[in-house]
């Protein structure tokens, strides 16, 4: 009965995610067109301009929209091995196959005793909200690498170093998967190899860090968290631009600098509570390391100056690691972060337009979606403090009172 179940579950998982996917595809091949502005074109007009300059064995280093680490250029140059098709219908088609080997590794692991399934049906349902963004963007190749790391962290941390500082290297957030790593060799395996990978670069071609300059000159993006200010402030008076800035829709104007700032700050802030809980941390149970990881990212992710669509992708993956584990605790958060990537596809690319216009609609689009991942961010972080932690060391959170006792948490 048990088995019978178990295979009409993964039936059903593997019929969603065929169905989402065919769907996808036919999205960005414009079978069908998506609601909202072009979402291919950074594919076949960035990528594909960034395609030519890397071929000629240099980085784009006068393009201030490259602001990637070195190993970006390998996803970037990736479609011309599959020299039989057209620069993005091969990016598609790649994409799509990070996607499933992403699938392949959560249904793997789900597999295992005391593993589940529900990491491969948040992957399956969690993606398809994003819309077709999904796979005109090289995150979803990132994001397979950090996943890879993931699964690999609990029985072979130099695997997992290994993995993470190639996805460091493809794009810098999945440093942070080492956050609730224990053991030396994960940190020392990502080290070299993050240095190995560095040194190649540098050496083999021109401008490889370039992108540094370029990440810390960004302002203040329009779907960000501190964004709201200026949607806000438009309807009082307020008298700054949204322009096309870095490869990005952001706001210029009079006090962007200082909300830019306040969201560094915060960033700041969360990286200090993340050492505060590393340090009180003396639980770490399988499923730790997949939790932290998914706050961590997902701190940043709210407190960052940007918050591009692509960006709920990362949250998904590591969403899917966390719950492949019976005893996380991740759950809600989890399923928080799912309604925010609904909002997401809203937002961008349906009604776009609306959240560049400042409108009600588009200000309530953007409230709603990131007020969702605020709470996705606490509740994830108070799930992760009270597993970890031990009870007489006080959660730094706000606690609900109850009859019982005035400072127990909520279940």
């Amino acid at each position: 009965m048990e088995t019978s179940g178990t295979r009409r579950s993964l039936a059903g998982l593997l019929g969603v995610w065929s169905l989402t996917r065919l769907f996808l595809l036919l999205f960005v091949f414009k079978v069908y067109v998506f609601p909202g502005p072009d979402v291919t074109t950074d594919v076949s007009v960035i990528y594909q301009g960034w395609y030519e300059v890397l071929r000629a064995g240099t980085f784009p280093q006068d393009d201030v929209t490259w602001q990637y680490p070195p190993a970006a250029a390998l996803a970037i140059l990736s479609p011309g091995l599959l020299f039989h098709l057209e620069y993005a219908s091969a990016f598609f088609v790649l994409a799509f196959t990070a996607d499933l080997a992403v699938l392949g590794l959560l249904l793997y692991t789900g597999a295992r005793p005391g593993r589940t399934l529900r990491g491969a049906w948040v992957w399956a349902v969690g993606v398809p909200l994003l819309g077709p963004t999904v796979y005109a963007r090289y995150d979803v190749m990132v994001t397979a690498v950090a996943v890879a790391a993931l699964l690999a962290g609990a029985g072979r941390p130099r695997v997992m170093g290994a993995l993470t500082a190639v996805a460091a290297m493809l794009k810098v957030w999945p440093v942070l998967l080492l956050v609730a790593a224990r053991r030396r060799s994960a940190w020392v395996s990502a080290a070299v190899t993050a240095a190995v990978l560095a040194g190649v670069f540098a050496m083999a071609m021109p401008g490889a860090f370039a992108f540094l300059t370029f990440q810390r000159d960004r302002g203040t993006e329009v779907e960000s968290l501190g964004s709201l200010v200026f949607h806000v402030a438009r309807h009082f008076g307020w008298d700054g631009q949204v322009l096309l800035n870095y490869g990005s829709v952001e706001f210029l104007g009079p006090h962007v600098g200082l909300v830019s700032k306040a969201a560094l700050a915060l960033t700041a802030v969360a990286f200090g509570w993340l050492l505060l809980w590393r340090l009180r941390a003396t639980r770490f149970l399988p499923h730790t390391l997949a939790d932290a990881a998914f706050v961590a990212v997902l701190m940043f992710t709210t407190t960052s100056r940007v918050i591009s669509p692509q960006y709920m992708l990362w949250l998904v993956g590591l969403a899917a690691v966390c719950l492949c584990f019976r005893g996380s605790r991740m759950g809600r958060p989890v399923g928080v972060v799912l309604l925010a990537c609904l909002v997401t596809v809203l937002e961008f690319p349906v009604w776009f337009g609306h959240v560049v216009a400042s409108d009600p609609l588009g200000i309530t689009l953007l409230f709603v979606r990131n007020g969702l991942l605020v709470l996705a961010t606490v509740l994830a972080a108070r799930a992760l403090w009270r597993s970890t932690v031990p009870d007489s060391a006080p959660t730094p959170f706000p606690t609900q009172p109850t009859r019982a006792k005035e400072t127990s948490l909520p279940s």
